[in-house]
């Protein structure tokens, strides 16, 4: 705790994040900005980072309880637990299946996520960093199971910052803006969708995955320590305009 005229404490060195969606372009993003002040990163995905990348990979299903509890066994020490992992289907998510396959990644992953590292967090007295989105904010015509689900996850923060304070464990939750990553790219295709987006946006530009970092970083520092239940968006402007 900071006293006097110390200052804020941004340090994240020596933690360990983990970091589901990790090879991803927002997850890959957090991973370098973690790594470069000195914390370890480790990925969680489907899908193997590409060759080189120096940091620890597991790969990981969220949708499937056992293979999560079986993670959670294989990791001794975790500080910063941020949930990425996600997909949309345009056009497709009507369908109910595909509405709950949609909302068991992004919701339901989340939760499980969070009870099994649950343990692991109280005793470093760590934080869990949800991803949420615009779309926690308002509807989405084409994709009602994403929204959905990303509206849902300012609540589980809610939640979940009140039932872990008592472990001592922070909550929060991140609500990207427009960004250019790969489930992103068939919007930024479509001449008027984009338009939409960019007429609104008082920034005029998708923004970079990098640029989600500081904001990570901060919420899993020691200077976020009374930061607790909130959903920040970091979406140049665009909720305000």
């Amino acid at each position: 705790m900071a006293a006097g005229n110390a200052a804020p404490d941004f340090s994240v060195a020596g933690k360990v994040v983990l970091i589901s969606g990790g090879t991803g372009g927002i997850g890959m993003a957090f991973a370098n900005a973690f790594a470069a002040c000195g914390a370890t990163p480790i990925l969680t995905d489907l899908k193997p980072p590409p060759e080189g990348t120096p940091f620890r990979y597991e790969p990981l299903d969220v949708r499937d309880d056992a293979a999560v509890r079986a993670l959670a066994a294989k990791i001794e020490r975790l500080d910063v637990l941020i949930h990425c992992a996600g997909r949309l289907i345009r056009h497709e998510e009507h369908q109910p299946e595909v509405f709950a396959d949609i909302v068991n990644i992004h919701l339901t992953g989340n939760m499980r996520l969070a009870t099994a590292f649950r343990p692991h967090l109280a005793r470093t007295k760590g934080c869990l960093i949800n991803i949420g989105s615009m779309y926690s904010y308002f509807g989405a015509a084409m994709i009602p199971a994403y929204a959905a689900a990303k509206t849902a996850i300012v609540g589980l923060t809610k939640s979940l910052a009140v039932a872990y304070a008592e472990d001592g464990i922070r909550v929060n939750a991140i609500a990207p803006g427009w960004i250019r990553t790969e489930i992103s790219r068939r919007g930024r295709e479509e001449p008027a969708f984009n338009e939409k987006v960019m007429a609104r946006l008082p920034t005029k530009r998708w923004s970079e995955p990098e640029e989600l970092a500081g904001t990570a970083v901060f919420l899993a520092s020691p200077a976020a320590q009374l930061v607790n239940g909130v959903t920040i968006p970091v979406d140049g402007g665009y909720v305000a305009s």
